[in-house]
């Protein structure tokens, strides 16, 4: 998901996208155990996706308190 379509949402909806990816992160990690993946880079793509949802989360609290 890129960055301009995660400003649009609201700080609920960063926090509920940030714990689906938590959630897929773990369950990519069972499926590359289990059977392995089929997408190498899924791991990598859902990583840097949570990352820009936490840096964008982030903002918004300081945008919050500022």
């Amino acid at each position: 998901m890129k960055a301009k379509e995660l400003r649009k949402l609201s700080l609920r909806d960063l926090l509920k996208k940030e714990e689906e990816l938590r959630k897929e992160i773990l369950d990519l990690r069972f499926k590359k155990r289990i059977e392995g993946l089929k997408d190498k880079m899924a791991i990598r793509k859902a990583r840097r996706d949570l990352a820009r949802v936490l840096t964008l989360i982030r903002e918004k609290q300081r945008e919050e308190k500022a």
